[in-house]
């Protein structure tokens, strides 16, 4: 590809989309490679804390139930920071928002490491809420800026992208726990928050040297008007419900390992990577079948949402369906929870992106940062229900139930998916027939791609 064909105005204007076969341009290899960096050492700063920390809070009097919230705390002010820096990522630029995000992450990754210092009891809790609370805003800053200028740069091959950029999320999942568990067990609480901010601190030069700068132009448009669009609360549902089995995991599946199957710290972080990596494995796969057939994104989302729900309940297993739990078992099902997560989760942004574009609003920086703000904020959402809910049916309950009703919830989004996707389709039928046939490109009964740059979406 051309540099040349990507327009960084943000004013609306597009050139024609490069063909294919075209050689990627320097510019678009340097934004892989520091998109790459970003979620590579965000995924892995953020992933060490699940096989040992609800252990070594417990030892500092943290309940379940608390522990679950301190993993929820942190994805609701990504929440609230990427609606707010979603909003304004125009006006505060999206190369800033990444630098000063990766500093304000590397600090707080830090600082975390120290909290074994703090007394047991309240003050060690209410250090973890406000450290957590900082981190949070500025993983919102990277990640939400990163969304945004991986759409802008490449407009016609978003989700295939997408999907090659998950193997670096994946792997610094897979990496995480492993990692984190063993310097835990090796040299206990403080070194692997130490190691890993310092990976972080890293980035920040790493990316002010590679990221490009952009301008960009404000528009009139809001949350609220992207969210009266009939199909994102439907979509947004569908990815709070993925974000929400992930954080679950997370805040549970350490303890329940080591109670139920005796397991290390350090076996737990093995265990943790039959989630992540058939994730990562997969992605690529998905993006690329996503921007090939855009008409299949909607019935991805549907079979991978069914496949997630099956296995959450397969997971524990639940008790009523008369199957023992088995350390075998708990590994299969958390693949093929990792394998249809990924199905599910490539597919959205692209359909949000798309079906925003589709309904009138602006091309450009501005549009990208709502919607990647509103993913953002929905995945947060999800990040914090999962592990707070999920944490405290576990406490009141056992992991069985809880795993089972993260299944349960996951069945509704896919359910309400597939309603909707056969209630759009007959929408669109009715409407062709409904068109009178013409042979004049330029009558409105003509259905030519409403933009160039999403010519592939004509299907959807």
């Amino acid at each position: 590809m051309d540099s040349k064909n990507v327009s960084w105005t943000g004013g609306g204007a597009q050139e024609e989309p490069p063909a294919p076969s075209q050689r990627l341009s320097r510019q678009q290899i340097l934004t892989m490679i520091a998109m790459s960096s970003i979620n590579f050492s965000s995924m892995i700063c953020y992933s060490i804390l699940a096989p040992f920390f609800p252990s070594e809070a417990k030892k500092k009097g943290v309940n379940q139930t608390m522990i679950g919230l301190i993993f929820g705390w942190y994805a609701l002010f990504v929440l609230v920071g990427s609606l707010l820096l979603g909003k304004y990522i125009v006006q505060i630029g999206a190369k800033t928002m990444i630098i000063l995000g990766i500093f304000v992450s590397a600090v707080c990754t830090i600082l975390f490491g120290l909290l074994d210092r703090a007394a047991a009891g309240t003050q060690f809790i209410v250090l973890c809420f406000v450290i957590r609370s900082v981190n949070a805003v500025g993983f919102a800053a990277a990640m939400t800026a990163s969304f945004a200028i991986l759409a802008k740069v490449f407009p016609n091959n978003i989700a295939t992208v997408l999907g090659f950029m998950e193997i670096f999320t994946g792997l610094g999942l897979i990496l995480g726990p492993p990692i984190g568990g063993w310097l835990y067990q090796a040299f206990g609480y403080e070194i692997p928050f130490i190691v890993l901010g310092c990976l972080l601190f890293l980035m920040v030069p790493f990316n002010i040297w590679l990221l490009p700068s952009q301008d960009a132009y404000p528009t009139g448009d809001s949350f609220f008007r992207l969210c009266a669009i009939g199909k994102i609360p439907i979509i947004c549902f569908v990815v709070l419900t993925l974000s929400s089995g992930l954080g679950f995991l997370d805040a549970t599946l350490s303890i329940f390992a080591i109670e139920k199957f005796s397991l290390s710290p350090g076996s737990v972080g093995l265990l943790m990577i039959g989630l992540s990596l058939p994730y990562a494995a997969a992605s690529p796969i998905f993006g690329i079948l996503s921007d090939k057939y855009p008409s299949a994104r909607k019935w991805m989302m549907v079979s991978g949402g069914m496949g997630t729900a099956v296995s959450f309940c397969l997971l524990g297993p639940v008790p009523v369906i008369g199957v023992s739990g088995q350390l075998w078992l708990t590994i299969v099902m958390l693949v093929v929870i990792g394998f249809s997560l990924c199905m599910t989760a490539i597919p959205t942004f692209a359909e949000m992106l798309i079906c925003a574009h589709e309904n009138g609003f602006e091309e450009g920086l501005s549009t990208l940062g709502l919607v990647s703000g509103l993913f953002s904020a929905v995945w947060s959402c999800g990040m914090f229900v999962g592990p707070t809910f999920g944490s405290y049916i576990t406490q009141k309950y056992n992991f069985e139930y809880a795993s089972a009703c993260q299944g349960g919830l996951t069945f509704l989004a896919a359910s309400l998916q597939g309603i909707y996707s056969l209630y759009d389709l007959h929408r669109r039928r009715s409407t062709q027939a409904s068109e009178p046939v013409t042979d004049d490109p330029a009558q409105p009964g003509d259905r030519t791609p409403l933009l160039s740059s999403f010519h592939s979406s004509r299907s959807l």
